[in-house]
């Protein structure tokens, strides 16, 4: 629902801006403000629904989530709406981590992968689906409600969802998950703030020193959190994060593995909408539709995941890699010589290729990264995972970006900075292979 959401608000900016008479910061924060809070909030998320249970916490989030979707179709003030879109954020991030925690506690190890295969094409249907529905909605102006409508229909969905999950769902509550540390929770929030908000922001506004002030101060934040933490567990306290996570070589090199695939993936799909509209001229609904074609492909890669890494079982993660790196040679082979050939066609072929393996990689590596995580654990686990791709995301899009405008300035032609940048983000997609063969090796010696 979040995921679906975020596609639909995306769509609506132009018309969000227009009818409230917003400023571009205004309509840049609508945006930043749930993905800022969204990020920061994330572990404790995940480790709320360890101690206190998933199915509470995440009835309590998609309540929420709902209630806070009613605040945001009522908006007076481009303001407020930026208000009830970071209490938006921050219902959704109690959310999500619950879910990945029932996917992995409710399933035994043979069916996870279909699963997290079916999470993730869900996913992937919702981000398609969002961008398609919220279209068709601003079209409709059903009522003359203009953009409201976007965030009115989440209360239908978000009721049906309610009753489902007090049906459906289990109770999973760990009672040795001891109990929440607030000194934890404050200074992870701090520094996360610190750190996600320069890069979700930045960009827009042009890296003025005060954010670069703001990344440098979430070094010294995570720094005493950490320390905070060891001392805690020293004292025989329960920590918001456990170290015990990464004494299995999985669950670091799963993360890390997860943060080069969500560096990548952010970064191409900024180069990309550059490239389509800005040097080709494309429209949005152009451009969309060269998007269409990768995320279509990343949802029938995660249907029949399943069933292909199990015909290719440890050579499934490395062939996902290589697809990755060869839809990323593909695009800077485009940008520099096919497209005067075969117009676009590559560069479609390109993105079925990118979300191809990035289908093949995306639910195996969840899988594979939480599959040792004990059960007290398992919400605090999913949560540093999704913050974790969710910061990584951003730094590819705000190093990459800050790379390009670094090319276009020397050498004064964008299509040259593209191409250059290509050549980084393709070599950088080569390190897939090296990190999921550590993984391998790693789920190998923890057999």
């Amino acid at each position: 629902m979040g995921v679906l959401d975020s596609g639909i608000v995306n769509v609506a900016v132009p018309s969000i801006q227009r009818q409230m008479h917003a400023s571009f910061a205004e309509v840049q924060l609508v945006i930043a403000g749930y993905t800022l809070a969204y990020g920061v909030f994330l572990v404790t998320g995940g480790r709320l629904g360890d101690l206190y249970g998933h199915k509470r916490w995440f009835l309590l989030g998609m309540g929420s989530f709902t209630c806070c979707s009613a605040l945001c179709s009522l908006a007076p003030s481009a303001w407020l709406l930026i208000v009830f879109r970071v209490l938006q954020g921050t219902t959704a991030a109690l959310m999500t981590p619950q879910v990945i925690s029932f996917l992995q506690v409710s399933f035994d190890s043979d069916e996870r992968p279909l699963a997290f295969g079916s999470y993730a094409a869900i996913i992937g249907l919702a981000a398609v689906l969002g961008q398609v529905f919220g279209g068709f909605l601003l079209e409709a102006n059903l009522f003359n409600l203009g953009w409201r409508t976007i965030f009115l229909i989440n209360l239908p969905i978000g009721i049906i969802a309610l009753c489902a999950a007090l049906l459906l769902l289990p109770e999973l509550r760990m009672p040795e998950a001891g109990n929440l540390d607030y000194g934890g929770v404050v200074l992870l929030t701090l520094a996360l703030f610190l750190l996600i908000f320069p890069l979700v922001l930045g960009e827009g506004i042009g890296w003025p020193l005060w954010i670069l002030l703001c990344l440098l101060l979430s070094i010294p934040c995570l720094g005493a959190f950490l320390i905070y933490e060891m001392s805690r567990t020293k004292r025989g306290k329960t920590p918001l994060v456990s170290f015990a996570l990464f004494r299995h070589r999985r669950f670091p090199a799963g993360i890390l593995t997860s943060m080069l695939a969500a560096f990548l993936n952010g970064a191409v799909a900024f180069l990309l909408a550059i490239y389509l509209q800005t040097m080709l001229h494309l429209s949005p609904l152009q451009a969309g539709l060269v998007f269409l074609s990768g995320s279509a492909s990343f949802i029938l890669a995660s249907s029949l995941g399943p069933i292909i890494h199990r015909r290719l079982g440890a050579r499934g993660l490395p062939v996902a890699a290589i697809l990755v790196s060869l839809s990323d040679l593909l695009t800077l082979l485009v940008a520099q010589v096919l497209i005067s050939w075969w117009g676009l066609a590559p560069l479609v072929v390109a993105q079925v290729i990118s979300g191809f393996g990035m289908g093949l990689l995306s639910a195996p590596l969840i899988n594979k990264t939480l599959e040792k995580i004990t059960p007290s654990a398992i919400g605090s686990a999913s949560g540093i995972y999704t913050t974790a791709s969710q910061l990584a995301a951003g730094l590819g899009v705000a190093l990459i970006g800050l790379l390009f405008s670094l090319f276009t300035t020397l050498s004064g032609e964008p299509v040259q900075a593209f191409v250059s940048v290509m050549l980084v983000v393709t070599l950088l997609s080569a390190g897939l292979l090296f990190l999921i063969r550590f993984l391998n090796s790693s789920a190998r010696a923890n057999c």
